[in-house]
């Protein structure tokens, strides 16, 4: 990408778009395209196909998605199905007929079978079945890799797809009803500080094992790869280390500053037992994850209004 092209990043109110947007205005990129909700529907096939045809952007970043934690995906699961398959195609479809030769699609590690070997390496995708609570969404997810991929292989297209792990940062959703395990243990631990209370309850058992990427991180890797002007298979994007929830839990209490007792709620769904992503592919690119997770922990909670005293 040179600095004068057209870069439309899509979802650039949300966590991973709006780290598009700082990192590409961070590198000195000026002529970056975004469009609210309001101003273009994503939904809406004609809307964004007149839009792209229109603007005729160089490159496409699809960071919008319809997204939420264990207890959205597995409650709103035809909202999750429809508006992700959707939102992929109408902007895959219509970027294809615009002639944009080069997009990147992302995705989500969910993607993986439930009980795939660990570390998961991208080869894995589709030798299982999902884990259930969220599988419409990966189901689209899958989809739109699958796009990509056949937009190349007809048309000569360079739509590449990359797998985060689990994100957090800057403009994380912090809605207990719909957010990921992240930034709902850092606000129950800020909430529970702020009561005086000795106890964190966390969903679950504490045992299952996640991988966490900073968003400012996944966001220089996209950039990276664009640059590299990759068209390869797609590539997982995280860090190779994980955690155990309760050792997450742990982390966000040392954080936030919250000293009491953590409570394990085994009412409630644990999901996945591991999910780490295999990143030999990503580092034999020449890129690796920067911020560790005690760090950007805290500069997410220190970033957010959410929790300004």
């Amino acid at each position: 990408m040179n600095k004068e092209n057209k870069i439309f990043v899509c979802g650039h109110r949300g966590m991973v778009g709006s780290a598009l947007v700082r990192c590409l205005r961070a590198q000195g990129y000026s002529k970056i395209l975004t469009r609210s909700r309001d101003e273009l529907d994503l939904l809406d096939q004609q809307a964004v196909r007149n839009f792209l045809i229109t603007e005729k952007p160089d490159y496409i970043f699809i960071a919008a998605a319809k997204v939420g934690g264990i207890h959205a995906n597995n409650v709103y699961r035809a909202d999750f199905l429809y508006q992700n398959l959707m939102i992929e195609a109408n902007l895959i479809h219509g970027a294809h007929l615009a002639g944009v030769q080069q997009l990147m699609f992302l995705a989500s590690s969910c993607i993986y079978p439930r009980d795939c070997p660990q570390p998961i390496h991208e080869d894995y995708l589709l030798t299982g079945p999902l884990e259930q609570t969220n599988e419409p969404y990966a189901i689209a997810k899958i989809a739109g890799i699958k796009l990509c991929e056949s937009y190349n292989r007809q048309y000569g297209r360079q739509y590449i797809s990359v797998m985060p792990t689990n994100l957090y940062g800057p403009n994380d959703n912090y809605d207990l009803a719909n957010s990921h395990v992240l930034p709902a243990l850092i606000r129950k631990a800020h909430e529970a500080k702020q009561r005086g209370e000795e106890e964190l309850v966390v969903w679950g058992s504490g045992k299952p094992m996640r991988e966490f990427l900073y968003v400012d991180d996944l966001a220089e890797a996209c950039v990276y790869l664009m640059n590299q002007k990759y068209d390869g298979p797609l590539v997982n994007v995280g860090t190779g280390v994980d955690v155990t929830i309760r050792e997450l839990a742990e982390i966000v209490m040392r954080v936030v500053g919250f000293a009491g007792r953590i409570k394990f709620d085994a009412s409630k769904p644990d999901g996945t037992p591991r999910k780490l992503l295999d990143v030999s592919r990503l580092k034999g690119l020449g890129w690796s994850a920067r911020t560790e997770l005690e760090e950007g922990i805290r500069l997410a909670y220190q970033a957010s209004p959410f929790f300004a005293s």
